[in-house]
């Protein structure tokens, strides 16, 4: 058996499922596997379970976060359910809040909000959105707005009145900024992390708030944990091959098995897309997968791991949940 010991005794696990949906099998089912996931999350001791918001595309059947997050915190009693995230460009800050603020009444100290900035993943989508590529940045506004509506402050009264949800950006770049001066916390990618830490901006410019003393981050990345290194890449494999499909085709797809996918001829630069993004991924056994994890959160100073994982076979994915809940310690 490997060591169980934890990673960081102070630093939370949580989960980020994006509602993949898998060759074969209808969106409906993703929704209904991403609820399944939240149970065994919280069966697992981990902290929080978070959705995603991405509209028109295949490989993802979550375009609700508002009603997946409902869906997923009425069949648990106690793991946080929030969205990762809310992409404000999309919504008016008003309806924003009047979502969560029902969560919030409705599952109280269980409701998280994160909120993003990306547009849609192509320009119909931006066009059915009625997003302009080029239109102004508000992303700062917003979240000063949405945050009236939370606490009270604004110039109407959101209902259901009640305590606020905490809300968390998702930033890269000029997004980390806009979280310090806020006073809120932060969750960014791993990848975005390399070479030149863009957390320091975020903490010299961290102004405390209501919600927030100091700064907070969340590192959110693949994680995926095997019996041994073969395994762990054959797991990854799956989304490494949407990512390396959606750069080529401008698409990205269901999940397949990685033996199809074995099967397939690759070009050289689909190649190196797979390659590149498996290096993005913290993949092995977890032997393997503890020591990176340490260095990262020594590296980056993170509150908390966020894992993002996806994999094609569902049984695989819920025992690299467990894996990585027991390196966080919330399973003895």
């Amino acid at each position: 058996m490997p060591d169980a010991s934890p990673v960081a005794a102070d630093v939370f696990f949580s989960l980020l499922d994006r509602s993949r949906t898998r060759a074969g099998v209808d969106d409906a089912a993703a929704l209904r596997h991403t609820v399944e996931r939240g149970m065994h999350a919280e069966k697992l001791g981990l902290h929080r379970f978070w959705v995603a918001e991405h509209h028109a595309v295949p490989g993802i059947a979550s375009g609700a976060p508002a009603v997946l997050a409902a869906a997923v915190a009425s069949q648990t009693s106690h793991i946080r359910v929030g969205s990762g995230g809310v992409m404000l460009p999309n919504h008016q800050p008003l309806i924003v809040a009047e979502q969560f603020l029902m969560l919030e009444s409705l599952f109280p100290g269980r409701v998280d909000l994160g909120v993003g900035r990306s547009l849609g993943f192509t320009e119909p989508v931006r066009a059915a959105l009625r997003r302009d590529r080029d239109a102004p940045d508000t992303f700062e506004a917003d979240i000063a707005e949405l945050r009236s509506y939370l606490d009270g402050s604004g110039p109407v009264t959101a209902r259901p009145a009640t305590a606020p949800p905490p809300m968390f950006v998702l930033a890269t770049g000029a997004g980390l900024e806009v979280a310090a001066r806020a006073g809120l916390p932060v969750v960014v990618g791993g990848p975005v992390l390399r070479g030149d830490d863009p957390l320091a901006l975020y903490r010299k410019h961290f102004r405390p708030s209501s919600q927030l003393s100091d700064p907070y981050v969340i590192v959110s990345l693949d994680v995926t944990i095997a019996a041994d290194a073969a395994d762990a890449r054959r797991l990854a494999l799956p989304e490494a091959w949407a990512m390396a499909r959606s750069r080529r085709e401008g698409e990205f797809p269901a999940l397949e098995p990685a033996l199809s996918i074995d099967e397939t001829r690759w070009t050289p630069r689909t190649r190196d897309r797979i390659e590149s993004s498996l290096d993005a991924t913290i993949l092995g056994t977890a032997e393997q997968v503890r020591p990176r994890l340490d260095e990262l959160i020594e590296r980056t100073g993170a509150d908390e791991i966020m894992a993002s994982t996806s994999t094609f076979d569902r049984a695989e994915l819920f025992a690299a949940d467990a894996a990585f809940a027991q390196l966080s310690g919330a399973v003895s």
